[in-house]
């Protein structure tokens, strides 16, 4: 045993070596994919009777042409980023975690109760807690998620993805019963005490959980390079029977790969209630999860290269009404857009694999 130990350690040396290696020229191959898929979609503008340069640069200007737009881009990109992120992780680690929809809306809802909970608090003492409280929430809904995987053997992707429409139902049940606000004629909780609310940078309209997201992304790529932790994950989503062989537990790396997820997706809950509606609101999530899945792909699975990835499906958002304003352009090609992006650097991916 005692020979043992120094030689696997070399090994994951020489692994994390290799891996990172295989990162050089990621971003050249990522820009060609996005490239390819934006001539795509100029083609089909083409197709359908637009110039699409001037569908792009109404994107563009929709999407940075002034200050306030600024901010809006990157408040939509906020959410995708700490998702995508965390999404980025369990695939990673070989998990398929669907699941970032419903620990979106859980999350949400344990910051809300934890700020109205928190009324009267300081700002230095709500704020903190709300997002711990929507961390809390949905790492909780993501360790359910885990438990009945590993407990009762059934599929991470039916687990995760079926969670997500319950976890709905319960938002919409808190919202019709103890966190909702009588006589409003919709499903929404009670305004936020000012306390809870996340500051916004004067003349950009942008809250504070873009720092907070960039922050998690970058913490999260170095426990992915340069942890042991990091390293078993990447040796599982390599090859589980490798892991198991070097003494990896299975069940651990997919317990703090989950709850690692369900912790970033309900953080980016609680700063959607907290920095953008300032109220729980049902169905604010809807979207968000399913399109981290997408932003994690688009990432490479990498967590840093998940920034410029969730900044472009954010940018593209924002400025896709202005597309249709302008040009008619129906913002339905944004998803295309994406789509085209995500197979692309799929098939540039397997293609460096």
């Amino acid at each position: 045993m005692s020979d043992a130990a120094p030689a696997a350690d070399q090994t994951a040396r020489l692994q994390t070596r290799r891996l990172r290696l295989r990162r050089d020229g990621l971003g050249s191959r990522i820009g060609v994919a996005l490239l390819l898929s934006l001539l795509c979609a100029a083609a089909l503008i083409a197709l359908a009777g637009h110039n699409p340069l001037e569908a792009f640069l109404a994107i563009v200007q929709g999407a940075v042409g002034s200050q306030h737009q600024i901010g809006a881009s990157l408040n939509r990109t906020t959410p995708y980023l700490l998702s995508g992120a965390g999404v980025a992780l369990c695939f990673r680690a070989g998990i398929i975690n669907i699941g970032a929809e419903g620990q979106i809306a859980v999350g949400g809802a344990g910051a809300a109760a934890a700020a109205l909970a928190l009324a009267g608090a300081p700002s230095l003492v709500a704020i903190p807690l709300a997002l711990v409280g929507g961390a809390l929430a949905g790492s909780l809904w993501a360790g359910l998620a885990a438990a009945i995987h590993l407990g009762r053997g059934v599929h991470e992707v039916l687990v995760t993805l079926l969670l997500n429409f319950i976890a709905l139902l319960l938002v919409q049940q808190l919202l019709a019963g103890p966190l909702g606000q009588p006589g409003a004629g919709f499903l929404q909780s009670s305004l936020m005490p000012r306390s809870a609310w996340l500051s916004h940078l004067a003349g950009f309209d942008v809250h504070a959980g873009i720092l907070i997201a960039v922050v998690a992304a970058a913490a999260l790529s170095f426990v992915l390079w340069w942890t042991r932790f990091g390293f078993a994950l990447r040796v599982s989503g390599s090859s589980r029977l490798a892991a198991a062989y070097a003494g990896f537990s299975l069940a651990r790396l997919t317990w703090g790969a989950m709850l690692t997820a369900g912790a970033l997706a309900g953080l980016a809950g609680g700063i959607e209630v907290l920095g953008m509606h300032r109220r729980l609101i049902e169905g604010f999530s809807l979207g968000f999860g399913f399109k981290a899945v997408t932003v994690a792909l688009l990432g490479a699975m990498e967590p840093l290269a998940v920034v410029p990835a969730a900044l472009f499906v954010g940018l593209l958002e924002s400025g896709s009404l202005a597309m249709q304003r302008q040009i008619g352009v129906p913002t339905a090609l944004i998803t295309v857009i994406e789509g085209l992006t995500m197979l692309f650097v799929l098939a540039a991916t397997a293609a460096r694999r």
